[in-house]
């Protein structure tokens, strides 16, 4: 597989038969290759995660399926406003919480339920297994309360329970800076509750020290070398 890491939460995955653009919202998108079915996903509305602009892949690629969270559902008056053709919108799909879905032939989705907006993805497609966390994340925060510690972690191992004894060959995880110490807490614990074959952190900010930063902890020893190092934006990688 190819991956492209865009920006953020972004990124391009490429199989033997298709290509899967991942949580866009700025930042160069390499050419798709010609004769791929080209599938852009979206977690959820919140602007660093979904991007108009996407629909306008459809003028240059017209093999293509946009999956959406339902909680980004637009009405016809905002399609008007954002001039996106009757055919694009027929290309449009929405899908919610723990449903799962036949996308195309060969491609099998579906969703976890997101500890803040809309869905986490898992793609399976040309025997690959794709993991999509999009904001699913333990987003626990020094000086937080008791009950909305609580309710968070609650929530957070909810999903990871559903995902016990799962295999994914790539998995997309957050590793936010901004949780300070807390940083690490959902990545390490989605990597011993799955078997990731590799793992890309995301959702830094900008932040590429905290991969560093993770992989030179004690508590990342079992994983560490399953773990890939990005340090700028159009980074390509073959895995």
């Amino acid at each position: 597989m190819k991956i492209t890491y865009i920006s953020h939460s972004g990124f391009l995955a490429e199989t033997k038969s298709y290509v899967f653009l991942f949580d866009y919202f700025k930042g160069t998108i390499p050419k798709i290759p010609d004769g791929k079915k080209l599938i852009v996903c979206a977690s959820h509305k919140h602007q660093d995660h979904f991007n108009p602009e996407i629909f306008k892949l459809a003028e240059k690629h017209e093999d293509i399926v946009f999956l959406l969270s339902k909680d980004i559902k637009m009405s016809s008056g905002y399609m008007d406003r954002l001039e996106v053709p009757q055919k694009v919108r027929e290309q449009i799909l929405y899908i919610g919480k723990n449903q799962e879905m036949d996308l195309t032939d060969g491609v099998h989705v579906e969703t976890l339920t997101s500890t803040d907006q809309g869905v986490a993805f898992i793609v399976t497609a040309d025997g690959k297994t794709i993991y999509h966390a999009g904001d699913l994340n333990w987003w626990t925060w020094i000086g937080e309360s008791e009950k909305e510690y609580n309710e968070m972690t609650a929530a957070f191992m909810q999903e990871m329970k559903k995902l016990e004894g799962r295999t994914f060959d790539i998995a997309f995880i957050p590793l936010d800076p901004r949780q300070e110490d807390r940083f690490y807490w959902g990545f390490d614990c989605l990597m011993r509750t799955a078997d990731i074959k590799i793992a890309f952190p995301m959702h830094c900010w900008d932040d590429y020290s905290v991969i560093p930063r993770l992989c030179g902890m004690e508590v990342s020893f079992p994983y560490r070398d399953r773990i890939v190092t990005i340090t700028e934006e159009g980074q390509q990688f073959e895995v």
